[in-house]
């Protein structure tokens, strides 16, 4: 039996995941290849992995995913009975190791720590999936002589950067202090970077890269990122109380808009050429993000209150010459190729809590 993608996932998983199957991307340079893809089994790597399988059955693309996880029983208790499927090959091993898996037409790298705790308490095995992971991803890639790799960076590769601009653009490189470990996620991303450069220099490569702003959907309810906390505390009917005045700007970007970013870039990108990924929607300080999910649910009554007294005064920006630029992506690049993004943080906010209300 041929289990369907949407036999296996709830009703709220199911929309979320056919906005990726029908989104107007190059499906057609897919169609009967195979696509390898690390991290398989996290946040990105789910979404990307069931929106291919939807695709396949609303439309009979025959596109094989091979799903890389390091931990075996995370990806087969996500993926339940599709891991039956024909058109998905587990494929369990670190990428600090050779990849062994069967030849593929695409590769996607996208197996990385991503959580603060993880950066503190393991920050060799941060950098690594980064630096050594990345070589070992396209050795693979040259190997099996694959038409495109992507390589997930991250808006933290910019580092402080004083443009005067109030926006980031891929042509800003901002400082970044590498001989701090707390720096292993930025520096093994920075370094990902030139690798891709260097591979596609040295052999010829295609090889797209992509820098995601900050990634929010339905976590898990332990997830220490504080856009998941809010979102676990709408589910939890939880009021929210900021520990500071909330003052950071940042961009966001809903998940299923980000998927279909990456196979934008993948699949039409420039090779070499970094696109930002960021939906002007959903830009945002940490203390805005708290305050529309409150707003999003006024039924739940829901308030947000500080930690401190002086925190409740509404920050002022500061827009002098020599403020520091805020983490606020500018994607006019990645929009140039097609893409166009579809949630906005409100309705983001609503999707996740739905997700996680009714699994």
């Amino acid at each position: 039996m041929e289990y369907k993608v949407k036999d296996c996932v709830k009703s709220t998983i199911y929309d979320n995941l056919k906005e990726i199957a029908t989104s107007n991307i190059s499906w057609e340079k897919l169609r009967n290849k195979t696509l390898l893809l690390t991290g398989a089994g996290g946040f990105i790597g789910y979404y990307m992995t069931l929106g291919i399988l939807l695709r396949n059955d609303l439309f009979g693309d025959n596109i094989k995913m091979i799903a890389l996880e390091r931990n075996g029983d995370v990806i087969r208790s996500r993926f339940g009975k599709l891991c039956e499927r024909d058109d998905i090959e587990l494929v369990i091993q670190n990428v600090d190791e050779p990849i062994k898996a069967s030849r593929a037409d695409f590769v996607i790298h996208a197996a990385s720590q991503a959580s603060n705790i993880e950066f503190e308490n393991d920050p060799v095995g941060t950098i690594n999936a980064n630096l050594m992971g990345t070589a070992n991803v396209l050795d693979y890639a040259k190997e099996c002589g694959s038409e495109a790799s992507l390589i997930i960076s991250s808006l933290k590769v910019y580092g402080q950067v004083f443009n005067g601009k109030g926006y980031v653009t891929e042509e800003d490189n901002g400082y970044i202090d590498f001989t701090s470990y707390k720096n292993c996620y930025a520096m093994g991303k920075r370094a990902s970077e030139t690798l891709a450069a260097s591979y596609a220099k040295e052999f010829g490569m295609s090889i797209k890269i992509a820098r995601p702003s900050y990634i929010y959907g339905a976590s898990s309810l332990t997830d220490d990122r504080v856009w998941a906390q809010f979102i676990a505390n709408i589910v939890k009917k939880e009021s929210i109380l900021l520990k500071s005045n909330g003052a950071t700007n940042r961009s966001f970007c809903y998940v299923t808009d980000t998927v279909t970013a990456m196979l934008y870039i993948l699949l039409d990108g420039a090779d070499v050429t970094p696109y930002n990924i960021a939906y002007d929607k959903s830009n945002t300080t940490i203390r805005g993000f708290a305050k529309t999910a409150c707003e999003v649910f006024p039924e739940r009554n829901m308030t947000l209150s500080f930690a401190n007294p002086e925190d409740e005064k509404e920050p002022q920006v500061d827009t002098s010459p020599l403020a520091q630029t805020p983490e606020i992506l500018d994607s006019s690049r990645l929009r140039a190729i097609g893409w166009e993004p579809k949630v906005d943080l409100k309705e983001g906010i609503r999707r996740a809590v739905a997700i996680l209300e009714e699994n």
